[in-house]
């Protein structure tokens, strides 16, 4: 099976890339460094043709206003390019509970993501991801400074770039679901106590402080990014990936 992977140098689509030719696919990685312009539209019909799948990953370059226009046109592009191509089959990588969050613009972007996907007309696949475990400490620096670390009581449930790339794996060289595949870490872990854990883990002595107006997540209500009941848990633990890093 020839599968075209958009964003396939990237943390996920790398390891998606690897995993399937281990399986005896033909996967292809495709991005601005390899020539694919999916917002100029530049390489794109090259990129799909022939192709049965057709698994995008990639991402908005930013968290803030412009990210719905991303999606837009990255997508209409690529959908575009795929129907002309008769893909079979296209994969796109979202948010667990992402359409929960409607305070966060880049939330309300991959909901639409998923909108244009699902209206395009060809046979799909969404799998929707817990946060992953590679971003918490991206995701604590935004509130930190060099005395604290503000963090709000979110639930929040981790998991593992690869866990996730062996998971978008299985989609893409599966039947197209027509519907959503969610995946999560095994752990639920509050924000501001992963944070404690993540930081004692790497001798970092500044305390955390619970603030539930502090960062992106403290826009997220309830468990709106906890895993539903019909998730599929990952088996790699946030404190077995922490002793590995």
């Amino acid at each position: 099976m020839k599968i075209a992977v958009v964003g396939g140098t990237g943390l996920i689509g790398s390891q998606v890339v690897a995993n399937l030719i281990a399986a005896g696919h033909e996967a292809v990685p495709y991005a601005l460094s390899t020539g694919v312009d999916i917002i100029a539209g530049v390489g794109v019909d090259d990129a799909v043709a022939g192709a049965d799948v057709v698994v995008n990953l990639t991402n908005s370059p930013t968290f803030d206003d412009a990210s719905p226009a991303f999606f837009q046109t990255s997508m209409d592009n690529l959908i575009a390019a795929s129907a002309e191509a008769g893909v079979g089959h296209f994969v796109i990588l979202s948010i667990v509970g992402v359409d929960q969050v409607p305070d966060l613009v880049y939330y309300r972007a991959k909901v639409l993501q998923e909108d244009l996907l699902r209206a395009g007309g060809i046979p799909f696949s969404i799998v929707r991801a817990t946060q992953f475990m590679e971003f918490v400490d991206a995701a604590m620096s935004w509130t930190a400074d060099e005395e604290k670390v503000r963090l709000p009581r979110t639930p929040i449930q981790p998991i593992a770039a690869a866990d996730v790339a062996a998971a978008v794996s299985e989609v893409a060289a599966g039947a197209p679901l027509n519907g959503i595949r969610n995946i999560a870490g095994p752990d639920v872990f509050t924000f501001d106590e992963l944070g404690r854990i993540t930081l004692k883990a790497k001798g970092d002595s500044r305390p955390v402080v619970v603030d539930d107006t502090a960062g992106m997540f403290a826009a997220v209500k309830g468990n709106a990014i906890i895993a539903p009941a019909d998730a599929v848990i990952a088996p790699t633990r946030y404190a077995d990936w922490l002793a590995t890093t």
